[in-house]
């Protein structure tokens, strides 16, 4: 099997250097400009070319002054991305944590997902997630225009995003005239088939006018198999589950966009989105121990045979299955203008931003299929609005441009977890009101005197007022509460320099935050909780963690569309938050106090490169080549053991890198991508999770049909990847017996867990009109 795989990469990386010379020489091609021109919005580009397209595309150049990286669907179409979070796992420096074949919270910087800003048209986008992130994979590929990664933000925007910001811009009348229809299908290795389609349109309206609007449909299935092996702490075998886990579902988009144009200078645009996920996950677990013999006689961590084995029905519960049913919404609708007033212009932009969550899990389990008893069932909900709004003056000189302006935000989350018979007495936490409101007054100043230099420089006041409330145990009411008020000042300094036409330099400093988990801010208490002898109280005081972040770079450009990026980033961040075992007794309960603190510091650093640029230099205009590779690294404190590591689930190393090859005696294209990452390890007061993901191997080939069709088939997943993960675990009635046995080397389990999905293929035609 690995000899197959390894014969399939060699050869996917092989075939251009075969075919190109053979398909390269005979076709004209013309001289490339001196400069390519910098990546605009309101460039009009018609269907045909979007949907129809020989060119290979590349990174877009930029000319902002703060470091900000621009790419265009056509960079990934071809590849036929699904979801935006399959098409962020190809830009330098993002990285994933989650299962094959899911891509749900980006990680930049190899940092958790909370430290990275997620922005939809340059609005925040509320989740469902605890840690206040946002599942890109819910965003369908369909409805983005372009993928914007912005290392260092400027005064005019949010001071969020420790590890950066993406910024994902749907599809609009200014870029795009004309329309398309889409027809595809996604067939896994089992042969299951789901279906997808979309259909968009834009076109003027009058002189001044446009109209967008998109529609899109799409089934999704993964079918995850696992394979976990127990051992007990002397790494004797215990026992092996097998879960075969399967998640199915749709998503239902629709976006639409109306911008005019007055007499006079003014403008004034209008945006609508609506993203509609439904999701069915059914997993189905089988717990094995020895038939016979002693697992002492076998050695340390033996590794059975499946014949060796016989369920464990030792308590009639050697089979497990939950369902989840998950339903989630996701709503934007966006007001933005400008009027051209005295020197210079008013701005004037408004939106609301909605969520809504709710999760329906059953669990059972027996000793048989046929057998099973209901064991659990949970209801999660979740409703989130956030009302935002913006105004701003901005004058603009020969050579400066000073923009003043206000953000506001009233933002509110309601939450709750209960579990079914115990709706009327919940525990404590269990609901949960949150109400945020944000005033960030800002001052934008940016100075360019030519165009080989831009100085940009800023200060965002952030002035929060929360309010908190929960439900103390088994009761409904909302009577515990707490407010907190934070304000803080964040500086942010660019500067831009390019030498000459092809050579650009960028640094930049800027202080940025995060703000809590709702989890943790809420003022519960909880007993029991996490361990026996402890008690767990919500922290509503905590404070938003900062950074000072630093990024320093170098472009360099090749002909007319070759590019190479180089940045240096380091980010000294404060007033980490993480559980604490205080060792203060809870005088009510008696229990050890467990709560959520700003304990410590950490710091992250790295280097990210990529690269991207046709062949022409060697006489092979029509194949593109492209990489982007990223070293990370990170220091923190481990607040239970006090060992210095790194930030959990960080990898050293993320890669990806492919080609893109056009035959144009044949109007078709072909391409691969592969992509991975190293090992990382998550550290937990109990436990410690060592995880490492195989290669990534994709590839697309495309055969375009007159002037408006085009007729693709693409595989993910080719090399069948698998995911591991080696679990060490130790047991106790509290935190700190848990820690004791960790300091001591005694452990309670060794766990090490397998999982892998099977290719998927894809196959898809587009008509544009």
């Amino acid at each position: 099997m690995f000899s197959k795989y390894k014969l399939l990469l060699s050869g996917a990386f092989l075939l251009p250097a075969i075919v190109s010379p053979a398909y390269a020489a005979p076709v004209p091609v013309a001289p490339a400009p001196d400069a390519a021109p910098e990546a605009a919005a309101g460039s009009d580009v018609s269907a045909a070319d979007i949907i129809v397209n020989a060119a290979i595309a590349f990174r877009n150049r930029t000319q902002d002054t703060n470091p900000v990286l621009s790419y265009d669907l056509d960079y990934f179409q071809r590849f036929e991305p699904v979801s935006v979070g399959e098409m962020l796992k190809r830009v330098p420096g993002v990285t994933f944590s989650a299962d094959v074949l899911e891509y749900d919270g980006a990680q930049m910087r190899g940092l958790p997902p909370g430290f990275t800003n997620i922005l939809i048209n340059g609005r925040r986008a509320p989740g469902g997630e605890a840690d206040r992130s946002f599942f890109v994979d819910r965003v369908p590929a369909e409805l983005v225009e372009r993928i914007e990664i912005v290392r260092s933000p400027t005064a005019d925007h949010s001071s969020e995003g420790v590890a950066g910001t993406l910024n994902i811009i749907t599809k609009d009348s200014a870029a795009f005239q004309g329309g398309f229809i889409k027809g595809g299908m996604l067939i896994n290795e089992d042969g299951k088939v789901r279906p997808s389609g979309a259909a968009a349109y834009a076109t003027e309206i009058g002189s001044a006018s446009s109209f967008w609007g998109a529609l899109n449909y799409q089934e999704r299935r993964n079918p995850k198999k696992k394979v976990s092996d127990r051992y007990d702490g002397d790494l004797l075998f215990n026992n092996r589950e097998i879960q075969n886990d399967t998640r199915d579902g749709s998503d239902l988009s629709a976006n639409a966009e109306f911008a005019t144009e007055f007499e006079g200078g003014g403008k004034l645009r209008l945006r609508g989105l609506y993203i509609d996920t439904d999701r069915d996950e059914n997993e189905v677990s089988t717990t094995y121990v020895l038939a016979n013999g002693d697992p002492a006689d076998l050695g340390q961590l033996y590794k059975p045979g499946q014949s060796e084995l016989a369920i464990d029905n030792e308590d009639d519960e050697g089979i497990e299955t939950q369902h989840e049913n998950i339903d989630q919404q996701t709503y934007q609708i966006a007001f933005d203008s400008e009027w051209p007033i005295g020197p210079g212009a008013l701005g004037l932009e408004a939106a609301w931003n909605g969520y809504r969550e709710d999760i329906a899990t059953t669990v059972q389990v027996g000793p048989a299929l046929d057998a099973l008893e209901l064991d659990e069932r949970t209801f999660l909900n979740t409703k989130d609005d956030e009302y935002q709004g913006t105004v701003y003056y901005k004058y603009k000189g020969d050579a400066l441009t000073l923009k003043l302006g206000v953000d506001l935000l009233d933002k509110k989350r309601d939450g709750s977890l209960l579990e079914e018979g115990e709706e009327d007495e919940p525990v404590a936490g269990a609901l949960y009101a949150i109400k945020e409101r944000r005033y960030d007054p800002y001052a934008r100043l940016t100075y360019e005197p030519s165009a080989q230099l831009s100085v940009d420089a800023g200060l965002r006041y952030e002035i929060t007022r929360r309010n908190v409330r929960t439900n103390v145990d088994g009761e409904v009411g909302l009577t515990a509460s707490s407010k907190y008020d934070t304000e803080m000042l964040n500086p942010s300094f660019a500067v831009r320099y390019a030498p000459t036409e092809v050579d650009q330099f960028r640094a930049s400093i800027a202080r940025t935050v995060r703000r809590p988990d709702y989890d943790l801010i809420a003022p519960y208490r909880q007993e029991e909780e996490p361990n026996d002898d402890n008690i767990l109280i919500g922290n509503p005081l905590l404070k938003n963690q900062s950074a000072w972040g630093v990024d320093v770079g170098y472009e360099r450009r090749f002909g007319g569309q070759g590019i190479l990026g180089i940045n240096f980033f380091y980010r000294d961040i404060s007033d980490l938050i993480d559980l604490v075992d205080t060792g203060v007794e809870d005088a009510e309960s008696g229990l050890d106090i467990v709560t959520p603190m700003n304990v410590g510091d950490g710091k992250a650093w790295g280097v990210e490169i990529d690269f991207s640029t046709p062949l022409t230099a060697i006489g092979l205009p029509d194949t593109g080549i492209f990489a982007n590779y990223t070293y990370l690294d990170s220091e923190t404190t481990d607040p239970f053991t006090g060992e210095k590591r790194r930030f959990n689930n960080q990898p050293h190393h993320v890669y990806n890198f492919g080609f893109i090859q056009t035959v144009r005696s044949i109007d078709a294209s072909f391409g691969a991508t592969i992509s991975g990452r190293s090992k990382a390890l998550e550290s937990n007061f109990d436990e410690t999770i060592e995880l490492s993901y195989d290669p990534d191997l994709e590839l697309f080939v495309e055969k375009r049909i007159g002037k408006n069709f085009v007729l693709r088939g693409s595989v993910q997943n080719l090399l069948d990847r698998y995911k591991k993960e080696d679990f060490n675990k130790w047991d106790g009635d509290s935190v700190q017996e848990i820690l004791d046995n960790r300091a001591s080397g005694n452990l309670d389990e060794f766990e090490r867990e397998r999982e892998h999905s099977g290719p998927l293929f894809q196959l898809t035609v587009r008509a544009a009109f």
